[in-house]
């Protein structure tokens, strides 16, 4: 049996100053949703639009189909038969028949269409061809209107056909040609570039002592698809100040990123330079620090162009909890998306208090509850490889079978799936 709920209060003096004035999860979270607002739009050829967000309605210019056609091979017809072939497409009279097509334009004239499986077409006296019955064809296949599309089946001019907001897969771009769209206005995503730095990061073999394994060059691109943005590719910088000024001002090949994410060099120490950059540019520090663990130094800023920088720090577990802290947000924000809320499940296990600070923890489910990962420590990467989430425990700790917040891992769909049917906080 799971115990109750017994979370522990513990004085404010045995929190540290420092965290104290260092916002929360929840507040940073807020904080970088709110300090952007949506891209403009931009418009993109059909076939390029394909999971965009649609940002204005598209409708229907004239009838869809825009003329009445045959819906199957055949003959076209005017009255009871047998009918007198005509050339196909001149208007027919009574008693009149002409080939048509799937598909094809109904003629003046015609009242209904008489598939191929239905008639049959002989000489007639004084050399007419003509098309009669067939003994076995099924009870009004002659009536008024059988087996024609007529104009404006599938949709009448002015009608909306795809509204704003929503998310364009195949079909929608198929609906959207076959009502003429050239260009559809779509969100834009925000363009993010990754500035990797540190002397001491090797990109392939096995790490000497004294160096490590770049475990962030792998794998942000694809993060960054998953949240929304767009990757803008990446570049390798050492420890000097005059290559963080660079490249924090633009200094790579092409348009400037809405979004820089930097890796590492976020402390405080001589030798990072992250705060000294933004200052030289003329930025300004929107966030400088979390009351949070792993994570803690997060750095958020903004250039005076608009562009935004996120620090994250330089162990691997701790700078992707920062980015689901800062980054899911702002890129959430820029994209004209909402906020993820954060779902109350229930924890399968006790988590010791924390003073001051909320902890996030990779987790799985298991059956309805969620245990934290084992291999967690702040430059580890082994327990979210396995995790469906991530919880947000707050300082106070939580017991066996009381609620606590999850968030689903960007890559986890199974776990997202679940998690969102559950409600979210607000």
């Amino acid at each position: 049996m799971l115990a109750q709920a017994t979370f522990i209060d513990v004085p404010g003096p045995t929190v540290s100053a420092e965290r104290r004035h260092a916002p929360s999860w929840a507040e940073a979270r807020q904080l970088a949703y709110h300090c952007a607002g949506p891209l403009p739009p931009l418009n993109l050829r059909p076939a390029d639009a394909i999971g965009r967000t649609l940002t204005a309605n598209i409708t229907a210019s004239q009838d869809l189909p825009h003329y009445a056609s045959s819906a199957m091979d055949g003959w076209a017809i005017n009255g009871n038969g047998p009918w007198v072939m005509t050339t196909a497409g001149l208007p027919l009279s009574p008693g009149e028949a002409s080939v048509i097509a799937t598909g094809g334009l109904i003629p003046a004239g015609a009242a209904a269409v008489l598939r191929k499986e239905s008639g049959v077409v002989v000489d007639g006296a004084g050399g007419a061809r003509q098309l009669t019955l067939k003994p076995d064809a099924k009870l009004g296949e002659t009536l008024p209107g059988r087996h024609i599309r007529p104009a404006g089946e599938e949709a009448s001019a002015g009608e909306v056909l795809i509204p704003a907001g929503t998310l364009l897969n195949p079909a929608h771009i198929a609906l959207a040609a076959v009502a003429g769209s050239d260009e559809l206005q779509v969100q834009r995503k925000p363009s993010v570039a990754v500035v990797l730095t540190g002397s001491e990061v090797v990109t392939s073999g096995e790490p000497a002592p004294g160096q490590v394994r770049d475990a962030f060059g792998p794998q942000l691109d694809t993060v960054i698809s998953q949240l929304g943005g767009e990757p803008r590719g990446q570049i390798r910088i050492g420890d000097s100040y005059d290559e963080w000024l660079a490249a924090l001002a633009g200094g790579q090949a092409g348009s400037l990123p809405d979004v820089t994410i930097t890796t590492g060099g976020t402390g405080k120490s001589g030798t990072d330079h992250f705060r000294d950059a933004i200052a030289a540019l003329g930025g300004r520090l929107l966030l400088d620090g979390i009351a949070m663990r792993p994570g803690h130094p997060a750095v958020m800023a903004e250039l005076p162009d608009g562009r935004f920088v996120i620090g994250l720090p330089g162990n691997p577990l701790a700078a992707m909890m920062a980015l689901m802290t800062l980054g899911e947000p702002l890129l959430a924000a820029l994209g004209n998306r909402p906020l993820q809320s954060a779902i109350l499940m229930t924890s399968g296990a006790d988590i010791d208090p924390d003073p001051g600070r909320t902890r996030l923890m990779p987790c799985t489910l298991v059956h309805d509850l969620v245990f934290p990962a084992s291999h967690t420590g702040p430059g580890m990467m082994r327990g979210l490889a396995w995790a469906d989430g991530y919880m947000a425990v707050p300082p106070a700790g939580a017991a066996a079978g009381t609620p606590v917040q999850v968030l689903p891992l960007p890559w986890t769909t199974s776990f997202s799936s679940e998690v969102r049917t559950r409600v979210p906080m607000v």
